[in-house]
């Protein structure tokens, strides 16, 4: 299973040429594809009702996982670990990156500075 990132989704919803995006690529070679449901937050406070449209057909592609106390746990012993580090990311990706380290997911994603501060997180290669 992959984790698909906030910013793989809005690159996907931006470019014109739909086959150029990462996201196309990994729905043509039938990844099981998941996302977090911080990211279904993330693209829904940001859309408005013409997008909501679009948002909506697109996630009825893909798994939503929720979150639950052992990825909060995780999410927890991240921050903690990042801040000993002293390189802190937003909630939002800890939470991301807590659901993909989990669940054993690897994760899509376009913002990969952020990602690859996190121990052991398995990133795909793209």
């Amino acid at each position: 299973m992959i984790l698909v990132d906030t910013s793989i989704l809005i690159d996907y919803f931006r470019k014109q040429n739909k086959e150029k995006t990462i996201l196309y690529q990994l729905f043509s070679e039938n990844e099981d594809l998941a996302i977090s449901v911080i990211t279904k937050y993330e693209l829904m406070l940001g859309s408005n009702t013409q997008q909501d449209l679009f948002w909506m057909a697109l996630l009825q592609k893909v798994n939503v996982i929720s979150l639950d106390e052992s990825v909060i746990d995780e999410t927890v012993r991240i921050k903690k670990e990042l801040r000993a580090k002293n390189q802190e990311i937003g909630l939002a990706d800890i939470l991301i990156a807590a659901t993909a380290k989990f669940h054993q997911f690897k994760l899509a994603t376009l913002n990969i500075n952020h990602f690859k501060r996190v121990n052991q997180l398995q990133i795909l290669e793209i």
